[in-house]
């Protein structure tokens, strides 16, 4: 191997993670920005816009994988659901919220884009310093990016759902799992 193409190397790895540390900090700063459209006209479109593009952006950043877990992505998005269903059922009904068919769609898509910033980007970034940096990481920021539009008192909530939706990352090998269990979430927290 030549002193260049170590060098090479180097500098491609050096352009992904400033690639990947950009792209985290512009999707944080995407979803903290949501907040400030609340009470808008075009919410709706303001938020579906944003949505996309965040997920667009998770996409488009390449990182790392890592080995696959034994647990299958149906088994891991199973528990997943069954977790969301049973705290539900446990905590009773929630506060009545507005809804039809955007909203649904609107919280769908939501659920979507941040399991892909979440539990792709964020978790795959940070897996190289090993699973459990990936998982308390990737659930610590998701609670702290949903303080703002939420309250405080979502964070001790958020990061459990964090943290259950970052071991399904782990678990599964990727985020399809953890994006299903969001959506249910989502749905619940939106007609329960």
């Amino acid at each position: 191997m030549t002193a260049g193409s170590v060098l090479g190397r180097r500098s491609r790895g050096a352009e992904v993670d400033l690639a990947l540390f950009l792209a985290v900090v512009a999707g944080s700063a995407l979803l903290l920005v949501r907040t400030a459209f609340t009470g808008f006209p075009a919410i709706g479109t303001v938020l579906a816009t944003l949505y996309v593009v965040l997920g667009s952006a998770s996409l488009a950043v390449p990182v790392p994988g890592d080995d696959a877990r034994s647990l299958g992505p149906v088994v891991v998005g199973t528990t997943g659901v069954a977790a969301i269903v049973l705290a539900a059922w446990l905590v009773g009904p929630s506060f009545p919220v507005p809804h039809g068919p955007e909203v649904l769609l609107l919280n769908s898509l939501g659920a979507i884009s941040e399991e892909l910033f979440f539990r792709r980007l964020v978790y795959g970034g940070l897996v190289r310093f090993g699973a459990a940096i990936a998982i308390g990481g990737s659930a610590l920021l998701f609670a702290t990016l949903h303080v703002p539009i939420y309250g405080p008192a979502v964070f001790w909530v958020d990061l459990g759902a964090g943290l259950l939706l970052s071991w399904q990352r782990w678990a599964s090998g990727g985020w399809g799992a953890p994006a299903a269990t969001h959506v249910v979430a989502n749905l619940v927290a939106v007609l329960g």
